[in-house]
């Protein structure tokens, strides 16, 4: 399972370099061109401000399906206790939850202190309250 986990995510990221190599490319295309029409200051400019539309966009329909996301899953569960929201997770986000399991292990390994304070509040008998 974790073996697959990393293929897909090694995957994402060759697929991530190739869209930034290929709109970088296509950016410095549309400099070429427009250089010799407007100067170079002039075509940095509207190199600048294509990037920026780019960016917007991307942004907003990021935010927008984002937005969609919460919706969907508040209105799916909506009286679910913590353990079946994290569930839920775990199962909508498979690769989410293994880089949080992950980075969760990772922090564990760096302050075994709180690990034994969670290992020992989960173990210690409650104290009688008469």
């Amino acid at each position: 399972m974790m073996e697959r986990t990393l293929m897909a995510v090694a995957a994402l990221a060759a697929i991530a370099a190739a869209a930034v190599a290929g709109v970088f490319s296509a950016f410095f295309a549309l400099f070429a061109f427009l250089e010799p029409h407007v100067g170079t200051a002039g075509a940095a400019a509207i190199i600048a401000g294509c990037s920026a539309v780019v960016i917007a966009l991307a942004g907003f329909v990021a935010a927008r399906k984002a937005k969609g996301d919460r919706k969907a899953v508040a209105a799916e569960i909506p009286d679910a206790s913590l353990v079946e929201i994290i569930l839920g997770v775990v199962r909508d986000r498979p690769i989410l939850s293994a880089g949080a399991a992950v980075a969760a292990g990772i922090y564990a390994l760096r302050n075994p202190q709180l690990v034994a304070a969670v290992i020992r509040a989960f173990m210690d008998k409650p104290a009688d309250r008469n």
